[in-house]
C-alpha cells in the first residue's frame, strides 16, 4: 500500500524488529543445536525452545502480513528497480519464514507428537504425512535459513546503503523518524 505517511507505524515496526531480532537468534541456536550431545543438559531444553519461539514467530509472522494488508505504509523509494528489488526480496524473506515454520513443524511432529510451546499450549503433530519427512524437511529447513539470514544481510545491507550513500529516508521509516 502506498499512501502519505511518512513512517511505518509503530506496530510495523515493532514486528520488523522483533522478527529480525528471533531470526537472526534462531539461526545461531539452530546451528549451536544440531552438534549437541545427547548428554548436554542443552540436548532436550534447545529443541524445546527453538519450537516454541519458532510457533510463535510464525504465528507473528502471519499476523505481520495481514497488518501490512490492512495499514498503510510509506512508499519505497529508490530507482524502480531497487524498488522492485525490495518488494520481492520481502515476498521472498515472509516465503521463507514460512517455509522455515512449516518445514520445522514436518521436522518435529513426524512421530506424531504435538510441539509443546513453552508450556502454554500444544499444537497437534499429524504424523508422518510422506516418506522420509524428517530428513527430507530438514534438508528444506536447513537451506531455507540460509537463505533466510542470506537476504536478511542483503537486506540490511540495501537499508544501510540507502542511509549513507542515497541519504533517502528509507532506514529512517523502520525506526520512525523520517524527514
Amino acid at each position: 500500500m502506498t499512501s502519505q505517511v511518512k513512517n511505518y507505524n509503530v506496530v510495523a515496526r515493532t514486528f520488523h524488529w522483533v522478527s529480525a531480532v528471533v531470526i537472526i537468534g534462531m539461526f545461531g541456536v539452530g546451528l549451536w543445536m544440531v552438534d549437541l550431545s545427547y548428554y548436554s543438559e542443552w540436548y532436550r531444553t534447545a529443541p524445546h525452545w527453538h519450537k516454541s519461539v519458532g510457533i510463535l514467530l510464525a504465528s507473528l509472522t502471519l499476523f505481520r502480513l495481514v497488518w501490512k494488508l490492512a495499514t498503510p505504509a510509506p512508499s519505497v523509494e529508490g530507482k524502480p528497480f531497487e524498488q522492485i528489488a525490495a518488494k520481492l526480496a520481502h515476498l521472498a524473506m515472509y516465503g521463507l519464514i514460512l517455509v522455515i515454520a512449516v518445514s520445522g513443524y514436518l521436522i518435529s511432529t513426524e512421530d506424531g507428537r504435538g510441539i509443546d510451546v513453552f508450556n502454554w499450549f500444544s499444537v497437534p503433530g499429524l504424523g508422518a504425512l510422506f516418506n522420509s519427512q524428517a530428513d527430507i524437511a530438514g534438508e528444506v529447513h536447513f537451506y531455507a535459513a540460509w537463505s533466510l539470514i542470506l537476504l536478511a544481510g542483503v537486506h540490511a545491507l540495501a537499508a544501510l546503503k540507502h542511509h549513507f550513500i542515497d541519504k533517502d529516508d528509507t532506514l529512517r521509516k523502520m525506526i520512525g523518524v523520517s524527514k
